[in-house]
């Protein structure tokens, strides 16, 4: 039974929140001690997500797309007002519109993937940092991905934004420091309906090559995402940890 309490008085920020890795980390939080403030596009989605977290006195749900600037803004706005800060952030939300060769992607669906999975991504850590952090520090997670570690044939577009994405990492660990750690977490095949595609009737083949026998659980990555977000993290910034059950040990991506 965990009895830690490492977010008590604390409020996060999980984009893409409703469901998933983004729900599962939120739940993590929840239990211990802080309040969550999730976004996300369907409004029963979320408002099922935070009934399911306890109800308004400990999460919120806004509805919006994770690219749109005003979105960000309303959102940050109601967790400073409803729970009086904006301590942590975990840019959580993703799409991925696209599959077979990088030669042949259509060039619309290019431009928003990189619009959702980076400059959002940006934008909501801007917004936080302008609104919250700069004053008082605070703590961010970039969910990335191990397609942005090595070519990824099939996902090569949405991998070259997870690739991207720990790129601004580096740099936002770099620019922040002190009082603001910026960090990522690149997992593998997690068992969501966001990556359904990639295991659906074929779930034992597709876990074949993970060492751990095993494809991930959204819990698997909200303990990776709390603890880079929690004190215990303190002196890690601008790391990417890799939370794979070791496929990229034994194949190429």
């Amino acid at each position: 039974m965990r009895t830690k309490k490492r977010f008590e008085g604390k409020t996060a920020i999980v984009t893409g929140g409703s469901r998933g890795i983004g729900l599962g980390i939120a739940q993590r939080l929840v239990a211990e001690g802080a309040r969550v403030v999730l976004t996300g596009r369907n409004e029963n989605a979320l408002e099922e997500a935070v009934s399911a977290l306890g109800g308004p006195s400990c999460a919120l749900g806004v509805v919006g797309r994770a690219d749109d600037v005003e979105h960000q803004c309303r959102s940050v706005s109601s967790a400073i007002e409803q729970f009086g800060s904006a301590d942590l952030l975990v840019n959580n939300a993703g799409i991925n519109p696209t599959y077979g060769p990088m030669i042949d992607v259509e060039l619309g669906a290019a431009r928003k993937t990189v619009e959702v999975n980076v400059i959002a991504a940006l934008a909501w850590t801007q917004q936080v940092y302008r609104a919250w952090m700069r004053d008082h520090g605070g703590s961010v997670v970039n969910i990335s991905s191990i397609s942005g570690l090595k070519p990824a044939p099939g996902i090569g577009l949405y991998g070259a934004t997870k690739a991207m994405l720990i790129s601004i990492t580096e740099l936002l660990a770099v620019e922040l420091g002190p009082g603001i750690r910026v960090n990522a977490v690149a997992p593998g095949v997690v068992k969501t309906r966001f990556a359904a595609a990639l295991y659906d009737g074929k779930e034992e083949e597709v876990a074949a090559p993970y060492p751990l026998r095993r494809l991930g659980e959204p819990d698997d990555i909200a303990d990776v995402v709390t603890f880079l977000l929690s004190d215990e993290a303190g002196w890690m910034t601008g790391q990417t940890l890799v939370a794979d059950g070791g496929v990229t040990l034994t194949s190429g991506a």
